[in-house]
């Protein structure tokens, strides 16, 4: 070898070697001895094969055929079996060079990488399997749901609201019997949404702001009656979007049942909603004057899952992942801004 280029070949991290034809290393750079742990003395008395893991062997007699022939081998990955035992993965660069019979090569150890695929595709099927379930339950749950529903409403088609002497009561029967409708609706309504996904992407059309609204406030009507919630609506300037109707709904739902559950005990929960369009983003603000986040604390966590801020047994860290998730599915971002005892404030901003 050139003199010039010995301190580069003995000096490089990587693993640098020069093969003859017949299938045995020539020369090896400390590099790459110092990984499989072999004397070069030992590198040198047998065949590159026999270094070679097992499962590997007829790929690469495969591709050394091909060196063989003069053509050049990039991008190619096998593994190696050190003299500890353990086996190592490589990345190859070799270029034959015919006149010499010679081999010459550069390997990169990607062993890390090769783990760190390995996790990933683990944690990916993990992933699936738990979605796999999840769904299932999800379609298990709004499915055999619906059956008290239907007793329940077949129960209160036999109370007389004539023989119920009290006012206030006869009112809240109402509100009760709306709220199991509206439950049966959206039970009914999750189950289609279901099966629509199994086979089709997720549909989009354009949903109206106003009517999503008014369709969620009557199907919570009766916790916002007992909540004294009141509301600042305003969608004049960006009336409707093209987006699914379902998570519209969830949105709007999350966002004003969690107002709602967080309000402050000492004043009523005030929502303000409202929709702009300016220099061709299409906003929505949602605002409360609840009991807001430490936003130093817990900013970065509030559209995790199962995160939860506040003291309510009712919390289940779910709602806000799921707004997050509906927007973002649809290329929008949601951001947050919140102080403790002075409220939050969401903007949406929709994908154009």
């Amino acid at each position: 070898m050139d003199l010039q280029l010995e301190p580069f070949f003995d000096l490089s991290m990587d693993c640098l070697c020069i093969a003859d034809y017949n299938g045995y290393f020539k020369k090896i750079n400390p590099a790459f001895m110092q990984l499989l742990g072999y004397s070069e003395e030992e590198l040198h008395s047998k065949l590159i094969c026999d270094f070679i893991y097992e499962e590997d062997k007829e790929r690469t007699a495969f591709y050394r055929q091909s060196l063989k022939n003069n053509r050049p081998l990039v991008n190619f990955e096998n593994r190696y079996v050190c003299k500890s035992g353990e086996h190592v993965w490589l990345h190859w660069t070799s270029i034959p060079v015919e006149n010499e019979q010679l081999v010459y090569a550069i390997a990169k150890d990607i062993t890390h990488k090769k783990k760190l695929e390995t996790e990933r595709a683990s944690h990916l099927g993990h992933l699936s399997k738990l979605n796999q379930e999840l769904k299932q339950l999800n379609y298990t749950t709004s499915h055999d749901l619906r059956s008290p529903i239907n007793n329940m409403l077949s129960l209160f088609d036999l109370i007389d609201l004539n023989n119920i002497g009290d006012e206030n009561t006869t009112e809240i029967v109402r509100f009760i019997k709306l709220s199991a409708e509206q439950l049966k609706a959206s039970l009914n309504s999750n189950v289609d949404q279901l099966k629509e996904n199994e086979t089709i992407k997720k549909e989009v059309q354009e949903i109206h702001f106003d009517s999503v609204f008014q369709k969620v406030q009557k199907s919570i009507s009766a916790l916002i009656h007992k909540a004294n919630t009141k509301f600042i609506i305003n969608f004049s300037e960006l009336e409707s979007i093209p987006f699914n109707e379902a998570y519209m709904e969830s949105i709007f739902l999350n966002l004003i049942t969690n107002s709602i559950k967080y309000a402050r005990p000492d004043i009523s929960p005030v929502i303000t909603i409202s929709t702009r369009q300016k220099n061709g983003e299409k906003v929505f603000h949602y605002s409360d004057n609840g009991l807001g986040f430490d936003m130093e604390k817990v900013g970065h966590l509030i559209f995790k899952l199962n995160q939860t801020f506040h003291d309510n047994e009712d919390s289940k860290g779910v709602g806000l992942y799921l707004v997050h998730s509906h927007v973002t599915s649809f290329g929008g971002s949601i951001c947050v801004k919140s102080e403790i005892n002075k409220g939050t404030t969401f903007t949406i901003k929709f994908c154009a």
